[in-house]
């Protein structure tokens, strides 16, 4: 992973000192709240329903097993023993004293990491797949292209007073574990017919009040292009975004507005008077980035297969977990292994400062020091032996931790919603709770198959509802809470917006809702390899409808 440099010392500390002194005349009132509020979004602190809330940066999910530690230590120090991992691959703490945030914050620079751009209307933490760099199906490992733009966009001088928040998302691989299409820009890593490396680049995707689909406007950037044709992008957006209403101030409003055709033209001539200029990427430069992001010298471990075999035999348990959250390799004598922290009747997300610790271990014991942090709110360890499986199980089993439930119908994603967010009109957790326990049962999961549910706790879409295979929006209705159902999202390389199904429910009905649409899934599928999201496209949204409401006008 990529290491800080003499700068990136110096800066992330001084902007530490800043910030703290910043803080001190907010505490004696010298500051009052708005001069200061825009001072504390650019360290990522927000104010929400009941403290201040602390964001901190994990860019394009890359985490070191030391890194781990020190939020552990921050959420022991200087919260509640918690911490909340978000679908930007960030984590945020609900409960840190302004007066403390400063040492927490130098505290994260003594690791290299830090709260900057994680708020406010700049370009926010750059995202990749989680399973970059050790994924079979990878073209290449976007995480040096997701870090030269982290590079160019912080504080940049011309881009930290965007119209709206700016989101970048960049995979490199034949699925989208990324969501690039959901995003301000997308840039999917490809090859051309002469083997060369290039984006495909796609511009205006979003979810929130008007979800709309990414735009592919160039389906082959050269790679030394990059900085200069996302340059292009932005400087358009910023030139021409609107500022007059928030509302609709997202880059995906002025691509629908302005129309694709146009502003690629746009985007296009601005890139022609940047493409020659100092923007452009050295080779020598994309080579020495990636050499901070090459694969761990990996040993055969040929011995895996048989001892795996053996183990999967002795332990159902054990088999379930291998099955559902260990994934291929690029090496076939390792797995990528997925943490879910999503145990049954838990709240989607969150980790305590001991299960972080004791992650740390494993990973750094048995997994070449390295976590990710995926958008879907799990924590990854991308290279483990496969016989290494069993030792990481029983790992994850002490610490309540071996849920054996990634991509199904417990593995929940979900906002922190009314529960702490000054935003949300609804709860999230609490409905992802009764979900999960609902459906906990590990054999009625099987049956299920893929099945993901997203919540939303307002119109902002946190918890990425709009692209739920089912999504929940949480909304506040002659002052009490309903639940809007959408079926049919999608977030992957097939990206789909959900369908409103028709009306919402109340909380005490909408996991009976939930079930009569696993329950018409059940019985209409063609067999058990047709998943929700096939047999929902194939069928439509009637025998749903019909089964939730009984008639069009029950559901209006």
């Amino acid at each position: 992973m990529y290491r800080y440099d003499e700068f990136d010392h110096a800066f992330v500390s001084e902007r530490v000192e800043q910030f703290r002194d910043q803080v001190q005349r907010r505490l004696s009132g010298e500051l009052a709240e708005d001069a200061f509020k825009p001072l504390r979004l650019m360290n990522g602190v927000y104010l929400q329903l009941h403290a201040y809330m602390l964001r901190i940066a994990i860019p394009y999910g890359t985490l070191s097993a030391r890194q781990l530690r020190m939020l552990a230590h921050i959420a022991r120090t200087y919260d509640r023993g918690y911490g909340h991992f978000t679908t930007r691959q960030n984590l945020q703490f609900n409960w840190p004293k302004l007066s403390e945030i400063p040492d927490a914050l130098a505290d994260l620079a003594s690791v290299e990491m830090h709260a900057l751009q994680t708020s406010g209307n700049c370009i926010r933490n750059v995202t990749a797949d989680h399973f970059a760099g050790a994924a079979a199906d990878e073209v290449a490992d976007p995480r040096p292209y997701a870090e030269i733009l982290r590079q160019w966009s912080s504080v940049h001088p011309e881009f930290s007073f965007l119209p709206r928040k700016f989101k970048i998302a960049v995979t490199g691989a034949e699925r989208d574990r990324a969501a690039i299409q959901v995003h301000d820009i997308g840039l999917h890593l490809k090859r051309n017919d002469k083997g060369e490396i290039g984006f495909a680049v796609y511009v205006g995707g979003g979810q929130g009040r008007t979800p709309m689909i990414a735009k592919l406007i160039r389906d082959f950037l050269p790679e030394e292009d990059l900085l200069s044709y996302t340059t292009a992008i932005v400087r358009v957006y910023n030139l021409h975004g609107r500022r007059d209403n928030k509302y609709k101030a997202r880059i995906k409003i002025l691509v629908h507005e302005t129309g694709t055709e146009e502003l690629t033209r746009q985007v296009e001539a601005e890139f022609a008077a940047l493409k020659d200029s100092e923007l452009r990427l050295p080779e020598q430069d994309v080579e020495a980035i990636a050499t901070y992001f090459a694969l761990p010298d990996l040993p055969q471990r040929a011995e895996g297969w048989e001892n795996l075999a053996r183990w999967k035999n002795a332990d159902p348990a054990f088999a379930r977990w291998v099955q559902q959250n260990v994934q291929p390799h690029k090496n076939p004598d390792y797995g990528m292994v997925t943490i879910s922290l999503k145990p049954i009747g838990g709240i989607p997300g969150d980790a305590t400062d001991a299960q972080m610790d004791a992650i740390a271990d494993l990973a750094e014991e048995y997994a070449f020091d390295e976590i990710r942090v995926s958008h879907e709110q799990n924590l990854i360890l991308p290279h483990v032996a496969l016989a290494d499986l069993e030792a990481i199980y029983r790992g994850l089993v002490a610490i309540d931790l071996a849920e054996a439930n990634a991509g199904l119908i417990t593995d929940i994603i979900a906002c922190p919603g009314l529960d702490y967010c000054a935003l949300a009109n609804a709860r999230s957790i609490p409905v992802a709770q009764e979900i999960s326990r609902r459906f906990g049962n590990p054999e009625r999961q099987a049956e299920i198959g893929e099945l993901k549910i997203k919540i939303s706790g307002c119109i902002n879409a946190c918890g990425h509802h709009h692209v739920g295979h089912i999504g929940l929006l949480g909304v506040e209705k002659k002052g009490a809470e309903l639940y809007q159902i959408t079926l049919g999202g999608s977030g992957d390389e097939h990206t789909s917006i959900g369908e409103i199904i028709g009306r919402g429910f109340e909380p005490d009905r909408v996991t009976d809702a939930i079930e009569t649409i696993v329950d018409t899934y059940l019985g209409l599928r063609l067999d058990p390899s047709e998943t929700f999201l096939a047999a929902y496209r194939r069928v439509g949204p009637q025998p749903f409808k019909t089964a939730l409401y009984g008639s069009a006008a029950e559901a209006a």
